[in-house]
This record gives C-alpha cells, structure tokens and sequence, in this order.
C-alpha cells in the first residue's frame, strides 16, 4: 500500500490554481477522509515564466504534459487545461498507463465522451467530470449514483452563468444586450470573445452531458439543438415582464412519449412564480424530474475559480478513496441505451411571436386565420404600440409543433401586411 496518492495536474490557469488552493488549505482534512495524504507531484503548463495566481514551487512545474501522464509514480491525472484534440490523447495515456482521470472539460466529454469511458472501463480505472455541468453543483454524481433508482424524465435548467447574468442586467436595469455583455466581460463573467456562452454552445455541451447521464443513452453536442441570446432585446424583456414572465436561456433535455431523447438549449419566457425565474446572477439552477423523486432542484454558482475547484477535489476525493479500497472503475458504461435524438422540429412548446404588421383594419384576423391553417391556435394577441402605419403585435400561441410553427411563420412572412417577424421564443409552462 502507498503512503501517499500523487497527483498530476494538467493545467494552471483559473480553475487548476482554484484546485491547487483547496488542495494546499485542506489537505489535512482531506487526509482524513479519504486515508491518504493528497500529494500533487508535478503540473504541467504552456508557460514557466507565466505570473500565477498562486505561489507554486518551481520544482513542480514542467512545460511536459506528456511525461506527467507517464510518469509512473502518479496515480490520478487531474485535466484543467483545456481544449480537445490534443487533451484527448492525454487522457487516452494517462488511461493506458493504469491511472485514473479527473476532469472538468465539459468540450471533450460532450464530443468524445463515449471514447474516453471505454478507455476508462479497459483499463479499470475512474474517470470524473463533476465539474463539467454546474461548475460548484453536484448534478453529475446524483444522475450516477443518488437518483439511479429513478427513470428520468426531464433534466431543465439553467446551466451558464454568463447568459443568466447578462439577461438578469438587461431584466433589472432596462440595458440593451451589448451593453450587458461589456459589463459581463468587464467583471471577468465572459471572455473577450464570448460566442462559446452568447450562442448557446456552452449550455449545448452541458446539456449533451446531462441527457447522456439521464437517459443512459449517448448524446453528442452535435446532437444538441442550440438557440443563443444576440436576438433578445429590452422591448422583449418588457414585454415578458407585463405578460409575468423573465426570460431566461435554458437547457433542457428529456424522453418523449415515443422513446425519443429531445435535447435543447434556447431563450425562453418563465412564468415569474416558476423558481428558474428567480435565479439571477452568475447563478445556475438545474432540475430533474424523475419517476421516483418527483423534482429535484440543484442551486449554486455555475462558474468560477473556487466553486469549479470544489467539484474537482471532490471528484479528486472519490478517486483516493476508491484508490485506497481497490474499487476503481467501479462505474461501468452509462449510455447503454441507443435512444434516437428527435429532431427539434417534432418538439412542442408554446411560442411568444413580435410582429410589426401594417396598422390597418382586419390584419389580426388575416394573422390569425393564416397560422390557424397549419394547426397554430392563439391563446393571446395584443398589439403594443402604432404610429398609424405600423403596429406591433404580440402573441402568445397554445402548444403546438415546433416545425408546424415554422411553417405558419414561413407564409406569414410572405404576407402583404406583415412588415417583420421580429421574434419567436418559447414558452415555458
């Protein structure tokens, strides 16, 4: 037996200094619940002379990532750096070499999960990735352990900080989406180029995570049918507020009556007593309908150095203890399942449509008659404004098919009276 667990750290940025941090602090304690010392033998980063936010021995540091996954003296590889192609054939070593992996890249495991789990399974060790859903929220470990008594149902919410805060700025203080965007990368909330988290890709990686986990059924981030928040607007957030609604990016993924998974990431209208519309901020809520738990609500900052950090050492936990008790690899294959993804076409929502049509008499009723044709029932229509030429409506329609709906909206825009279709977003009920 081993006096010690040794640690290679791949990567030293904000998340593997966050790691770092909570190793150092806690390891006594840590010492203690898992019966080994943590000990982190060697970090592997791009720059030597890069300033840290934390002070590391320089003995510990080395540009060769490639010789931490060999090194036969670590038992456990912790990935915080990052990227896909090249990450990936690390992990595969570190796998071949007998050693276990945590990770918190939701990038890789979203598009190459499956490859890496079975690597995982020949080899017989543990591969943990709590931190790539939620940043500081335990959601993978209860989809894999706490809730595996239950058939899953749904898995709703919202899953990135960035999206939630710049959308609770334009709610609170009537800000335009580029300016709540500035203020988000001024505070540090989103990068310089902030596509991965505006476009609703980040929230698709998670969201593949999540559904594969749930459904036992692989779901790629191709898979995942992704809508961002560019087009929101303030008028848009008015007008939902008026109605009793925020809007909110969400993801959700769930099994449709026919056996079908449905994966999706977009904006959409919240009632206001609804608890998603509530959560503001850099904060994510997910929850998870189950046969036997009924709702489960997970509530906590979605990013961040310590609260990312937090998952990581838990996972870096699990993987000690296993390691002291001989239990590694005791996860088998989640996804045996092959469950076809249903294309969002086939989905059904309630939608929220703006349309600026002429202002002029019996254009409602055209409007309505012509969506009415393809199956499209309105709930609620009002107009918002006229200048005498133009009016903007806006309508909330009953459940409907979401290609039906896009079929309504095809003709719609080829009629005469109708200037623009300024918006479509769904509503959660």
């Amino acid at each position: 037996m081993k006096p010690q667990v040794n640690i290679g750290l791949l990567g030293l940025g904000t998340v593997g200094s966050g790691v770092y941090q909570v190793l150092q602090e806690n390891g006594e304690e840590l010492a203690k619940r898992t019966g080994l010392p943590i000990r982190i033998k060697s970090i592997a980063v791009r720059d030597l002379d890069k300033e840290r936010l934390v002070e590391v021995p320089s003995d510990l540091l080395t540009t060769d990532a490639v010789k931490v996954v060999n090194d036969p003296d670590i038992d456990i590889v912790v990935e915080v750096m990052g990227g896909i192609e090249g990450t990936k054939d690390l992990l595969l070593t570190a796998f071949r070499n007998g050693k276990s992996v945590v990770t918190a890249n939701k990038d890789l495991i979203a598009e190459h999960g499956e490859e890496l789990t079975l690597a995982a399974v020949r080899s017989g060790c543990d591969f943990l990735y709590e931190a790539s859903v939620g940043g500081g929220i335990p959601i993978i470990r209860p989809l894999r352990k706490d809730l595996a008594g239950n058939r899953i149902h749904e898995v709703m919410g919202i899953v990135n900080g960035t999206t939630n805060f710049i959308l609770t700025r334009m709610s609170q203080s009537g800000m335009a989406f580029e300016d709540a965007l500035k203020e988000a990368q001024a505070l540090g909330y989103a990068e310089a180029n902030p596509a991965s988290d505006v476009e609703g890709w980040d929230a698709g990686r998670k969201i593949a995570i999540v559904a594969s986990l749930a459904f036992n059924s692989r779901v790629n981030f191709p898979d995942v049918d992704v809508e961002g928040i560019t087009a929101i607007t303030a008028r848009d957030i008015e007008y939902a507020k008026e109605m009793g609604y925020a809007i909110k990016l969400i993801g959700c993924a769930k099994e449709t009556e026919n056996g079908k998974i449905s994966a999706q990431v977009y904006p959409a209208l919240v009632p206001l007593e609804h608890p998603l519309a509530s959560v503001n901020g850099a904060y994510n809520a997910i929850f998870v309908r189950g046969n036997a738990i009924g709702e489960a609500m997970f509530l906590g900052l979605g990013a961040g150095q310590l609260p990312t950090a937090s998952a990581v050492v838990g996972d870096i936990v699990e993987a000690v203890r296993n390691f002291h008790a001989g239990t590694r690899g005791k996860f088998l294959v989640d996804c045996y399942h092959k469950k076809e993804v249903q294309s969002a076409l086939d989905n059904h929502h309630r939608f929220y449509l703006r349309l600026e049509v002429a202002d002029q008499a019996g254009v409602l009723g055209a409007i309505a008659g012509k969506i009415g044709q393809h199956g499209v029932s309105i709930q609620t229509m009002f107009q918002k404004w006229a200048d005498n030429k133009t009016a903007e409506i806006v309508v909330i329609t009953h459940q409907v098919r979401e290609g039906a709906l896009r079929n309504a909206l095809n003709e719609l825009g080829d009629m005469e009276h109708v200037r623009a279709i300024k918006q479509t977003l769904r509503v959660v009920d």
